[in-house]
């Protein structure tokens, strides 16, 4: 039986969790805190669609009990991941795949790209290359999350829409590893299509991400107001267009325009994004992997990104400040 780890099982990972359980699928939960104590005492409670189920599932805080994985789906945020990798280590047996189910741009975005800079960490997600030691690219396999989701109570996650994760190798190659796993999503009700360009889908999503969850967390406004708000919409499309120009460097293609794209945030209507919710309730935000590593490819691609730099300063003054006040 394939065996599958879910770490870092908040609200997308308990999802993706309780629906592999669903299937059989050996499927066990690293978490923490209330969450982990809650799931141990009485099981994975799931919301969705009217529906409520309880899943028994193994968790706990010490990946060494787990042992080897065929797949070890990540679901942190990404600045989270570099300091797991040595607890993981148990995890990862000779051909253990690592899925990256995060947003913004993967720590092994440059791993078979062929790119004239070649193999390389990048930098602002996994600060000294800990993570592309640590783990290794060639376990990488990609993945695009869509569903939203929120961890209600501690053991109780609720699913509010969508139900596609879109998968791909670096190579763009379809692997025997990233077919078993599509099939293992599919027979879980989930919609994984695999993609041989999954650069391009990262940068579909991202390209909104880097605007609107940056200005909603200075504004405190609801991504349909910042998509149709004439001073917000413009900064927004400053944003995009040179996130564009860098993702285009590296050879990622954007398949609708940018006034297409906001005009699709906006009609997903009164929604508060995962940056500004992150911020209100004090936890650290996703900027470098969202803001910071679009920075960081434009200057290695010598593309001039001033909107994003003066909004990724201002986030940083932003987040600094809240943090002040805290302490």
């Amino acid at each position: 039986m394939t065996k599958v780890c879910v770490y870092g099982a908040g609200a997308i990972g308990g999802y993706l969790a309780a629906r592999l359980a669903q299937t059989g699928c050996d499927v066990t939960i690293v978490a923490r805190g209330p969450h982990l104590a809650a799931m141990v005492a009485g099981g994975l409670r799931l919301e969705t669609a009217g529906e409520r189920l309880t899943v028994g599932v193994t968790a706990t805080d010490d990946p060494a009990t787990l042992g080897p994985q065929d797949y070890v789906i990540v679901t942190l945020k990404g600045h989270s991941i570099p300091a797991v990798v040595e607890p993981m280590q148990p995890l990862l047996g000779p051909a253990t795949a690592v899925v990256s189910a995060v947003n913004g741009i993967p720590w092994w975005y440059f791993h078979r790209l062929g790119s004239r800079l070649g193999e390389r960490h990048v930098e602002s997600v996994d600060p000294g290359g800990a993570v592309w030691r640590g783990i290794g690219p060639e376990r990488a396999v990609g993945c695009v999350v869509y569903p939203s989701c929120e961890v209600v109570e501690p053991g109780v996650v609720r699913h509010l829409s969508g139900d596609r994760f879109v998968l791909g190798e670096p190579s763009g190659e379809r692997s025997d590893r990233v077919r078993e796993l599509a099939s293992l999503l599919s027979d879980a009700g989930l919609r994984a299509p695999l993609r041989r360009r999954l650069r391009d889908e990262i940068w579909i999503k991202l390209w909104g991400n880097v605007a609107f969850n940056p200005l909603s967390a200075l504004t405190g406004a609801m991504l349909d107001v910042l998509a149709t708000d004439p001073g917000t919409r413009s900064v927004a499309r400053s944003m995009m267009v040179e996130a564009q120009a860098v993702g285009e460097a590296f050879g990622a293609r954007f398949a609708i325009d940018v006034e297409r794209r906001i005009d699709g945030a906006a009609s997903v209507g009164a929604h508060r994004t995962s940056m500004l919710q992150d911020l209100e309730l004090g936890r650290p935000l996703e900027n470098e992997a969202i803001v910071g590593a679009v920075q960081e490819l434009g200057a290695l691609a010598d593309i001039p990104t001033p909107t994003i730099d003066l909004v990724h300063h201002l986030l940083r003054q932003r987040i600094a400040t809240r943090d002040l006040a805290a302490s």
